[in-house]
């Protein structure tokens, strides 16, 4: 029989440390930002397609951080589900989970945000997701940068 090594696991190594993370200033200047581009673009999607609506800035603000939220807990778990519906169709089934959020936003604001239609929450979802993209590149990722 082989020799095994036994390691003993010292709880008071000083090599490890805890360290606990603290938003910064910056951090959260961020998501401020990023919640407010996010609500520039509910509006804009709100005034060029029929598929969605928007009643006033107060509640795209709101719609903006559920969806933010949303995004942040719903979504991995939705995109694990579909990822072989994704892999099998070269991934246009995508915007379909962007769908499904967005569906849930609906539900959760009541009369204040709604998406009407397949085809047409399909093409706002694909417009919010590239104009978010494009504006968070252009504007979040440099305020975030600036130290």
């Amino acid at each position: 029989m082989s020799k095994g090594k036994i390691y003993k696991i010292d709880e008071n190594d000083s090599r490890r440390t805890s360290q606990k993370y603290t938003y910064d200033r910056d951090d959260l200047i961020t998501f401020g930002i990023s919640v407010l581009v996010y609500a520039i673009v509910l509006l804009l999607a709100s005034n060029l397609f029929r598929g969605i609506y928007v009643e006033n800035f107060f509640y795209a603000i709101i719609s903006a951080l559920i969806l933010s939220l949303l995004n942040s807990t719903i979504k991995p778990i939705l995109i694990f589900w579909t990822l072989p519906l994704s892999i099998v169709t070269f991934g246009i089934a995508y915007p379909i989970v962007n769908m499904i959020i967005l569906k849930l936003c609906d539900i959760l604001m009541g009369n204040a945000f709604g998406v009407s239609g397949f085809f047409s929450t399909f093409i706002v979802a694909i417009f919010i997701s590239g104009m978010r993209m494009l504006l968070d590149q252009m504007i979040t990722k440099k305020v975030g940068k600036r130290k």
